[in-house]
């Protein structure tokens, strides 16, 4: 330790073995912006429908009366202005990078709002793409938020960490199915929001079953629920089951997840404005 030490560890960058204060990895907001709560949307693996949940519980909220947000993590793989039906390019000026707005006011900022072409391949490495999640959450003017939604890409590597580490995250929601094969993926996301300290606020499996538009019997395609036993297990308070609903999946081809219908998240939406 020098002589000349201020104890001011958090603006010291010198390699002292007497530090006495930790270092955040937080990264800060952008100035002119205020977001009340921040939720990760994630799933240990691809394909169960998380950007859906994401994208569900936006528009919930916004029918709530809060300002909801979207920021699209999954840099790679992104999904959500396609589901919203918005398209073009997003500007910006001194006061950062102005997120697009859907028809009912929810703003969302992803990289597809960036590309020359909406079909061009994001060929990026880790740390560029762990790059561009923190500018999205640092450099783009959110303006008044009341609920942002982080739509996280699938696994626990890179980005995910990212997000945990750099954003203030009151809490995730973890997106499953109802195979067997699942419950270890979940698992897997689940605890590494307990190494993080992050609270899992609810469980979500997608596709849980079809229900006949004539006779209206529930038809487990998938295979049967396992939704309440992984609550259990992992002490999970809120859960919820969407139906495997071609409806749905007609809105998100147009553009038009705003018009959906259905109180299959409303639980969950419950316990994140708690």
């Amino acid at each position: 330790m020098s002589a000349n030490c201020s104890h001011n560890c958090a603006e010291c960058h010198s390699d002292c073995n007497e530090r006495t204060a930790p270092q955040s990895l937080l990264e800060p907001l952008n100035k002119n912006s205020s977001v009340k709560k921040v939720i990760g949307v994630v799933s240990g693996k691809g394909g169960v429908g998380k950007s859906l949940v994401t994208s569900m519980l936006a528009v919930l909220a916004q029918r709530k009366g809060y300002q909801a947000a979207i920021l699209d993590a999954d840099i790679t793989g992104p999904s959500i202005p396609k589901v919203f039906g918005v398209h073009g390019k997003v500007f910006g000026n001194e006061a950062g990078i102005f997120p697009a707005e859907t028809k009912c006011g929810t703003r969302i900022m992803s990289i597809n709002l960036l590309l020359a072409n909406e079909g061009d391949p994001v060929v990026w490495r880790g740390p560029v793409i762990a790059g561009a999640v923190k500018q999205f959450w640092s450099e783009v003017n959110w303006e008044q938020v009341d609920y942002m939604f982080v739509d996280m890409p699938p696994g626990t590597g890179d980005v995910p960490l990212t997000v945990f580490q750099s954003l203030p995250l009151d809490g995730i929601v973890v997106v499953t199915s109802p195979q067997e094969l699942v419950e270890m993926i979940v698992e897997k996301a689940v605890k590494m929001a307990g190494l993080m300290d992050i609270p899992v606020l609810g469980l979500v499996e997608n596709m849980a079953y079809f229900e006949c538009p004539t006779c209206h019997d529930k038809h487990y395609i998938f295979g049967q629920s396992h939704i309440d036993a992984l609550a259990a297990k992992y002490k999970i308070q809120s859960t919820a089951q969407i139906p495997l609903a071609p409806a749905l999946a007609d809105l998100c081809d147009h553009g038009s997840i705003e018009d959906f219908s259905g109180n299959w998240l409303d639980n969950i939406l419950e316990r994140i404005t708690e």
